[in-house]
């Protein structure tokens, strides 16, 4: 697919500056300033489809700074109607939240507590009492980007990345907590460990987060119901941050 030409908007009230761009004869892809910025539309996407007043689309992708449209008529008379609305700012979800019982043991536990400027424990007890949000998804099927976290705890990756990270590592890169949901190389701060299935082909929907889906940690000695699946959205990204 490619863009062909671009529309810019100013922000005005109630909405971020967007840029829009063509992707090929079907979809639109929405650039916006911050993450933030992306949950606020995606979220007014979500409600204008429910409520039967957003054209038809097949997909709907969002990821860090940009939501990808997929399947539409006709691109170009949504992004021009973009211009006048109003978007609210993202709110508090109050669906229940995905619970995901953490062994805190992770390898960079105490490199985390030492920039957090705290101790292991006192890391185990901010991170388990944060609700998470999925802003979104990609780099795996199943991995989620769960945001949450105040700026000032946000943590750079890891100088050396790892060769392989297990499954179901819990980790923290940035703005962002997430769970590798298979074996892979990855450069995050491993904090812990989790046994909840993020991907299985097998289950409807196979990914356990998606977008919106609010997520608490619960250290594994504390009692923790299985964990409820969400409503299935897309689980991947045109663009994303380097795992």
């Amino acid at each position: 697919m490619t863009a062909q030409g671009a529309g810019a908007a100013t922000g005005g009230a109630g909405r971020p500056p967007l840029t829009t761009l063509p992707v090929g004869d079907h979809g639109l892809l929405i650039e916006l300033p911050t993450s933030r910025d992306v949950e606020a539309l995606h979220a007014e996407l979500l409600r204008r489809a429910a409520a039967g007043t957003l054209p038809a689309v097949r997909e709907m992708v969002p990821a860090a700074r940009t939501v990808f449209l997929d399947g539409l008529a006709d691109p170009s008379a949504l992004a021009a109607e973009l211009a006048g609305w109003r978007i609210p700012p993202p709110t508090t979800d109050d669906r229940p939240a995905v619970e995901l019982p953490v062994r805190y043991d992770g390898p960079d536990l105490a490199e985390v507590a030492a920039l957090w400027g705290m101790s292991a424990d006192e890391v185990v007890r901010l991170h388990s009492g944060t609700t998470f949000r999925v802003a979104f998804c990609g780099f795996a099927p199943g991995f989620g980007y769960l945001t949450g976290l105040p700026a000032q705890l946000h943590v750079p990756r890891r100088e050396n990345p790892r060769t392989r990270v297990p499954v179901g590592s819990v980790g923290l890169a940035g703005a962002y907590t997430g769970i590798y949901p298979r074996s892979s190389p990855g450069g995050w701060q491993l904090i812990g460990r989790t046994d909840a299935v993020l991907w299985d082909p097998r289950r409807e929907p196979a990914a356990l987060l998606a977008p919106g889906t609010p997520v608490r940690f619960v250290p594994a000695d504390a009692t923790v119901p299985t964990p409820r699946t969400a409503p299935s959205r897309p689980d991947r990204a045109p663009e994303e941050p380097a795992r």
